[in-house]
């Protein structure tokens, strides 16, 4: 069964190719006659049709009073997401810093987990991901999808995290077998790996503090 013709045109042409009347069509679900009744209302101008109010828009013919709150409620999103402050990225200068962000995720857990922390050229965090949970002794870490997300987010360099539950912050053989692992796919990939943090509830060991990196 064909789309109506504004939704079909958002698949075929992408939505800059719609005019005022396709969007509020099919944003609202609403016949095209009525989206241009709307319009005419607010004199064909997007900044007068924000400032209507449920009862102005509920004097148009198949305007109800749920689609006249959608409407209403849209441009309010609208208009609050312009008054919001950008999302402020975290920047990541030292194992410090690293620790301070990743304590509160990984405090009191008694198995052990596998994050990536993914960096911008300015070392700002673009997003943590998880990569594996284990048992209590040890989890496994796949290269493939370290890298898949690192690749995904466009980032410019990981820094790879996991908790020991047992307090014990010394690295295993595992631990510094997998970071070298990983350094090299990095280093191949041109994504480098910075650092490489165990995190205990007393503290947290650096592999690259310790020059193991």
């Amino acid at each position: 069964m064909r789309l109506k013709e504004p939704i079909q045109t958002l698949y075929d042409k992408g939505k800059a190719s719609m005019s005022d009347t396709m969007l509020i069509s099919a944003a609202f679900q609403l016949q095209e006659e009525t989206a241009k009744e709307i319009l005419t209302l607010a004199n064909f101008n997007l900044g007068n049709l924000a400032k209507l109010s449920t009862a102005d828009l509920m004097k148009i013919r198949n305007i109800s009073h749920s689609k006249a709150a959608a409407i209403v409620s849209t441009f309010e999103i609208g208009r609050r997401r312009w008054m919001a402050d950008p999302e402020k990225k975290v920047k990541i200068s030292s194992s410090a810093d690293a620790y301070t962000y990743f304590r509160p995720i990984l405090l009191d857990e008694v198995v052990e987990y596998f994050y990536i922390l993914l960096l911008d050229r300015s070392n700002k965090i673009i997003c943590h991901k998880l990569i594996s949970q284990g048992g209590t002794y040890a989890t496994i870490a796949d290269a493939k999808l370290i890298f898949k997300h690192a690749l995904d987010h466009l980032a410019n360099a990981v820094i790879l995290i996991h908790n020991h539950p047992s307090g014990n912050l010394r690295p295993s053989q595992a631990d510094i077998a997998l970071t070298k692992k990983l350094v090299t796919a990095g280093q191949t990939l041109e994504i480098p790996v910075l650092d490489h943090l165990i995190i205990a509830d007393t503290g947290y060991y650096s592999f690259a503090d310790e020059g193991m990196i």
